[in-house]
């Protein structure tokens, strides 16, 4: 594996950067810099402008719109993104459910949705865990029922982020009760403004509105909205999953958190003595980048292997697994970097919100409300457990 960067590499780099500068103000960037969050607005709006650049769907072949880029262009993007801080895709409609619908849908159902999806004028959230069924996701109980040219859905979805945002929703329902589990599961496309869906809201440790409980009683949802054939939904949603903890891994963005973090350890604190000098505080940093250096090394290794041709198998299971965990670590030495200012949260909670006053260093603002956000990252797209026994039974043979 050949690392050092071509002269077109250098030269997309700059293109990037050129972009960013081009389409996001310094005031919105420092806004993300210092804690804050994106309101859907700006999200959408630079999605469409990275979709009007042709940069917006990397992991689509060209024929569908996407940019068919090489896995060093895809290198270069998240890693510019990152250390921008600019929005993060979201990544329901682009990531999960757009190559979906590339490989299973028909002619028709890729139309009618990947055109909006590029677009974003169609933002889309996950139906897939419910109360009582999360790792084990085989045993989900929500119901659609065949009636005519329909099928009639009732259940609840919960966990599920962004939906009180959305116009669509993928979901995995339970067509057949008389089979294995595994076997009786189908993939809907559901318009979330359908009669009988109802949103609450699930307010997290950290303050915000991120994820909801959704309600589905007898909603009316076309067949014409299922994806490849019924009872065949489970190959469909593993399938989708593999897309989900490859980008679970986040390995820019970590890498851009740590750059924060020997920022903040830089700073002088009362002691006028910076962090970074202290001798065990710095060993747990140089831990933390080494650890993060063999990530982004097995995943450059990945993508090389993906550009030739290759299956992505247990790898998914491995990044998101390692990636989680170091979010998780990073956000904790950041916590203790900041000290007492960590428990201290800004007016800003909510998506829609912007940060109005901070009483500390800019840099500590939502410091602590991150961390405790990122408790949720070895959890969702299939727990860190349910991983390592994917990896056991496929690399090991147990």
């Amino acid at each position: 594996m050949n690392l050092n960067y071509r002269d077109e590499d250098n030269k997309f780099r700059k293109e990037i950067k050129d972009f960013i500068k081009s389409n996001l103000s310094e005031e919105v960037l420092k806004k993300a810099s210092n804690g804050g969050k994106y309101t859907k607005d700006e999200i959408v709006n630079w999605q469409k402008a990275l979709f009007k650049k042709g940069m917006f769907a990397s992991n689509w072949p060209k024929e569908y719109g996407g940019c068919d880029w090489n896995p060093m262009q895809r290198y270069i993007f998240d890693q510019e993104t990152a250390f921008a801080n600019t929005p993060q895709i979201v990544p329901f409609g682009v990531t999960m459910v757009g190559p979906v619908i590339i490989k299973f849908g028909t002619s028709i159902q890729k139309e009618r949705y990947l055109p909006k999806i590029l677009n974003s004028d169609h933002w889309w959230c996950q139906g897939y865990s419910e109360p009582g069924s999360g790792s084990d996701l085989a045993s989900l109980q929500t119901k659609a029922v065949s009636e005519g040219n329909n099928y009639i859905v009732n259940g609840t979805k919960t966990w599920t982020t962004l939906a009180q945002h959305s116009d669509w929703m993928f979901c995995l329902v339970r067509t057949n009760t008389k089979c294995k589990p595994q076997e009786g599961i189908s993939f809907l496309l559901i318009d979330m403004n359908s009669k009988g869906i109802k949103v609450e809201p699930i307010i997290t440790l950290d303050g915000s509105h991120e994820i909801n409980t959704v309600y589905l009683e007898d909603v009316v949802v076309p067949k014409d909205n299922l994806i490849y054939e019924e009872n065949k939904g489970w190959t469909v949603a593993k399938y989708l999953l593999s897309h989900e903890r490859t980008s679970i891994a986040q390995v820019a963005r970590s890498k851009s958190a740590i750059k924060k973090l020997k920022y903040i350890a830089s700073q002088e604190t009362y002691s006028n003595r910076p962090l970074i000098n202290n001798v065990r505080f710095r060993d747990k940093l140089t831990k933390l980048e080494m650890d993060m250096h063999a990530l982004e090394y097995s995943e450059l290794r990945i993508l090389s292997d993906e550009a030739k041709g290759a299956a992505l198998g247990s790898e998914a299971s491995f990044l998101k697994i390692r990636g989680s965990e170091l979010q998780q670590k990073i956000s904790e030495l950041t916590l203790e970097a900041v000290g007492s200012f960590g428990i201290i949260q800004s007016n800003e909670s909510n998506i829609e919100k912007t940060n109005e006053y901070f009483p500390g260093p800019e840099y500590a603002n939502n410091v602590g409300a991150e961390y405790l956000n990122l408790r949720k990252t070895t959890i969702y797209g299939g727990s860190n457990e349910i991983q390592k026994n994917i990896l056991s039974k496929m690399v090991l043979g147990l």
